[in-house]
């Protein structure tokens, strides 16, 4: 087991190396964290049911449709059109 603070400096230390000045900057990847809530937000917005990527990350659906839902993005067209192509959605004007 390491410290926080060790695994602080090392993360700190990397992303000072990979990363560009504006990049280390920004949010991105600030805390080791981060890379979890980047893998769950990129299954969900790949289309992995919520309930597996619960299950795989060891939450319960509601804590993760809390957590989740104002990042998931980019599936309304995919959707619409596989519900158009079963001929239950309703004309919705755009």
């Amino acid at each position: 087991m390491l410290a926080g603070s060790v695994i602080r400096r090392a993360w700190r230390s990397a992303r000072v190396k990979v990363l560009t000045p504006e990049e280390f900057e920004s949010p991105l990847g600030k805390r080791v964290y981060d890379l979890r809530h980047t893998c769950l937000t990129n299954w969900l917005n790949d289309g992995v049911p919520a309930a597996q990527v619960a299950e795989w990350a060891g939450n319960s659906v509601p804590v993760l449709l809390a957590i989740y839902t104002w990042c998931v993005s980019g599936q309304l067209t995919d959707l619409k059109k596989r519900i158009e192509a079963r001929g239950e959605l309703p004309e919705i004007p755009v």
